[in-house]
């Protein structure tokens, strides 16, 4: 495992950059300690393309999610309760 100094590591980010993208690991360090690990990214699961409607009788929103909000507590999201009036 390669090991720079963190003004080296500054200078020459892109080509360190390049080295882990080719699988190399490499430390940063400051006055000889290593503070941090540059490695490469495993690349992202494909799961193919997304299907419109995947989810669709796997959740449900009950009905009472749609009634309107009882005048109090629309006035308290809206800003304009008293203060003495909370949300629940």
């Amino acid at each position: 495992m390669a090991t720079f100094d963190i003004r080296d590591a500054q200078a020459h980010l892109s080509r360190l950059i390049e080295r882990a993208e080719a699988g190399e690991e490499i430390l940063i360090a400051r006055d000889g300690t290593p503070v941090a690990r540059l490695t490469p990214v495993p690349p992202l699961a494909h799961r193919g393309p997304r299907r419109p409607g995947a989810w669709k009788g796997l959740i449900s929103i009950d009905d009472a999610f749609f009634d309107p909000l009882p005048e109090e507590e629309l006035a308290a999201w809206e800003g304009s309760a008293p203060a003495d009036v909370a949300l629940r």
